[in-house]
């Protein structure tokens, strides 16, 4: 429990990021979700809006501090290996 106005202030500044990190995350999570899922059952050739919406939204959250730069990194890596294996499987 806060004993002082500052830590009060802190606290309540904590809350406020919390509720805003979880709804980034969430974001990110349900993108990703969907580019994976538009990749098994469409084929690279129509999932590429998705990987590409999943990618920008794993970019806006590691430059806003939710995610680490790298962990987006590797995360859109992933992604892109994976389109880029389906769109060859396609051929």
């Amino acid at each position: 429990m806060a004993n002082t106005k500052s830590a009060e202030k802190r606290n309540r500044q904590a809350q406020k990021r919390r509720a805003r990190n979880v709804n980034v995350r969430t974001t990110v999570k349900d993108a990703v979700k969907a580019a994976r899922e538009s990749l098994s059952t469409q084929g690279a050739a129509k999932s590429g809006d998705a990987v590409k919406a999943a990618t920008r939204t794993l970019n806006k959250a590691a430059s806003k501090g939710v995610l680490h730069k790298r962990t987006a990194s590797r995360r859109i890596s992933r992604l892109a290996k994976a389109a880029n294996k389906a769109k060859a499987a396609a051929k």
